[in-house]
């Protein structure tokens, strides 16, 4: 089939990669303009740029899509469908109107739970089990078009953003490459108006761990703010960065360290107590609590602090 395809991170790279594999020819690749990255910020162009020039593909990088003369080269391609994956831009429905056989979205959940632009992590924060794939014919709403296709997957205990994310990114390319094959014989399901919920982007403000709240709360933002953003605490005047930890018994005032050891820094929550297991410091790197206390004295009786 001739697509369209638009996309910006890795996880749509991943579904542009499988679609070219697949056979399909790729008139035209929307993707973000590209932006300043890294510690020297110079420019950078997107995943899906990059995998789109290695094949020789026509890109196109509007900044926005808002009035219809942006709309030419998306009309001048002439694709049949066009697939949207993470792409960072509302689609106006004049664009949406090009393709005569639609456009379809791979979103990172089992809608119409987790519509929205962080479904991996809130999927975690929440304590789901299951997550999944959606493909989706998209429609004028945040994610509210008819379901195509659905491909579930378990949640591990240990599961932390980045490791759902790959596996989501491979599953979501194997449904879109599925989902064209048998667009014909696809009956576009309505979504249920049950079991809406939404994922809103990570504030930064979120990232700062509240030890009021309960250690499993508090364990499953860990793993679901890993890789990015991560979340943070203030120790002593320092602000650290913590990865990963694990719930255990214990009891004291909200962020109260309650216990110092090689297995784990033990810190009270609002209920039961988290043992940090990885951290670290501004400019430093990521370590293991046993290698981040040989370099830093920490005492039993220290408090993180609380945020406002």
């Amino acid at each position: 089939m001739r697509i369209l395809f638009a996309g910006t991170p890795e996880f749509a790279a991943i579904a542009l990669a499988a679609l070219i594999e697949a056979g399909h020819e790729i008139a035209l690749v929307l993707t973000q303009p590209d932006r300043p990255a890294g510690r020297g910020q110079k420019r950078q162009s997107s995943p899906v740029k990059r995998l789109a020039q290695a094949h020789g593909l026509a890109v196109y990088q509007p900044e926005r899509l808002r009035e219809p003369a942006s709309w030419e080269p998306i009309a001048a391609a002439g694709g049949e469908a066009m697939v949207v994956a993470a792409y960072g831009l509302i689609l106006p429905a004049g664009v949406l109107a090009l393709p005569a056989r639609g456009c379809l979205n791979i979103h990172a959940s089992l809608l119409p739970r987790w519509r929205g632009a962080a479904p991996i992590a809130r999927a975690i924060e929440a304590g789901d089990a299951t997550t999944g794939i959606t493909i989706m014919q998209m429609d004028a709403g945040l994610d509210t078009g008819p379901i195509l296709l659905q491909k579930a997957i378990p949640i591990a205990a240990d599961e932390t953003a980045g490791s759902l994310h790959d596996k989501l990114a491979d599953l979501g390319a194997r449904a879109i490459v599925e989902a064209l094959a048998q667009l014909d014989r696809l009956s576009p399901i309505p979504q249920p108006s049950v079991g809406v919920s939404y994922a809103p982007k990570i504030d930064k403000r979120e990232t700062v761990l509240d030890w009021r709240e309960p250690a499993s709360q508090l364990e499953r933002k860990l793993r679901a703010f890993d890789p990015v953003p991560g979340c943070t605490s203030e120790l002593a005047g320092q602000t650290l960065k913590l990865w990963r930890g694990h719930v255990v018994a214990g009891a004291g005032k909200p962020g109260e360290i309650l216990a110092v050891s090689e297995r784990g820094i033990v810190v009270a929550c609002g209920e039961e107590a988290l043992a940090i297991d990885e951290l670290q410091k501004a400019g430093g790197r990521r370590l293991a609590s046993a290698d981040f206390l040989r370099g830093h004295a920490l005492e039993i009786g220290m408090r993180f602090a609380l945020p406002a």
